[in-house]
C-alpha cells in the first residue's frame, strides 16, 4: 500500500473532505499490526477478536497498543464465522447455567463489547433470528460479570483440551517434499475437533488447504518428524486427519 502510494492517496482524500475517517482493517501477525498503526496517526483499525483468538493476529497486544495511542477499535468475526454461536451439549448447558435463555452468541458479543478500546462490533447475520438475538443483546446490554468471565475462561479451557497434537504452527516441517500443507492440515483438524463442527472448517480444509496439500498426499518420508520441535508424529496424525475430514460430521 505503501509503495503503490495508496495511503498518500486516501490522506488527501481526507483533507478534501471526501472522507472523514481512515483506518485500515487487519489480518496478520502482532508485528505487523504494530509496523501499521505506529506508520501514523489513525482514525481506526479493524480487528479479528474474540474470545478463543486473543492470542491470534494482532489479538490482546494489538488491543492494547491500539488503546496506548488512542486508536478506536472496530472488532470483526466476534462470533468466530459462527463457530461461537452453536455448540455440543455439554457446552451449551454451560451458558445455560450462566445465563438462562442467552445464546452463545450473545457471549461472544458481550465478550468483545467489553474488551478496551473497541467502539464497534460487526457480526456477520444470515437470519432474522440472528439479526433479533444481537439486537437483544445490544438494546439491555450488560458487560461480562466476574462469575461469567470465569465461566467463559472454563469453556474456552474445555474446547482447547480437545485438540488432538500439539502443532504450534512454528512451519519447521515445511516445505513438504510431496507438497502437504501440514500445519494447514493440523489447524483444521484441531480445530474440527474443538468446535465438533465440520462447517467450522470447511473453507480452510476445502479451499485454504486445498485438494493437492491434504494430508493424504503424505508419501511417508519422515522428513516432517525430524525437525519437528515438538516431536509430533506427524506421518500418523496426518493418516487420523484426512480419516476424521473425510467424514465431514456435524456432531450436534
Amino acid at each position: 500500500m505503501l509503495k503503490i502510494g495508496v495511503v498518500e492517496y486516501c490522506e488527501n482524500l481526507k483533507k478534501e473532505g471526501k472522507i472523514r475517517q481512515l483506518g485500515f482493517s487487519f489480518h496478520d501477525e502482532y508485528e505487523v499490526f504494530e509496523r501499521i498503526l505506529t506508520y501514523r496517526d489513525w482514525d481506526f483499525c479493524q480487528l479479528q477478536l474474540n474470545y478463543m483468538d486473543m492470542d491470534e493476529q494482532a489479538g490482546r497486544r494489538g488491543c492494547e497498543l491500539a488503546v496506548k495511542r488512542g486508536v478506536p477499535i472496530i472488532v470483526m468475526e466476534p462470533v468466530r464465522g459462527g463457530a461461537l454461536a452453536k455448540f455440543a451439549e455439554d457446552i451449551t448447558e454451560k451458558f445455560d447455567r450462566m445465563k438462562p435463555g442467552a445464546s452463545p452468541a450473545s457471549f461472544a458479543l458481550r465478550y468483545a463489547a467489553g474488551l478496551p478500546g473497541v467502539k464497534v462490533v460487526l457480526s456477520g447475520m444470515s437470519s432474522m433470528e440472528q439479526l433479533e438475538d444481537n439486537l437483544k443483546t445490544f438494546e439491555d446490554f450488560h458487560l461480562l460479570d466476574e462469575a461469567e468471565q470465569n465461566g467463559l475462561e472454563e469453556i474456552v479451557n474445555m474446547l482447547r483440551s480437545r485438540v488432538q497434537n500439539r502443532c504450534t504452527g512454528c512451519r519447521y516441517c515445511m516445505p513438504c517434499p510431496a507438497g502437504v500443507d501440514i500445519p494447514g492440515c493440523f489447524s483444521a483438524w484441531n480445530n474440527y475437533h474443538m468446535y465438533q463442527n465440520y462447517n467450522v472448517v470447511a473453507w480452510a480444509w476445502e479451499n485454504n488447504v486445498g485438494e493437492a496439500a491434504q494430508a493424504k498426499n503424505c508419501i511417508q518420508c519422515g522428513k516432517c518428524e525430524a525437525v519437528c520441535p515438538q516431536k509430533i508424529s506427524i506421518r500418523e496424525d496426518l493418516k487420523k486427519v484426512q480419516e476424521d475430514l473425510d467424514k465431514k460430521e456435524m456432531r450436534f
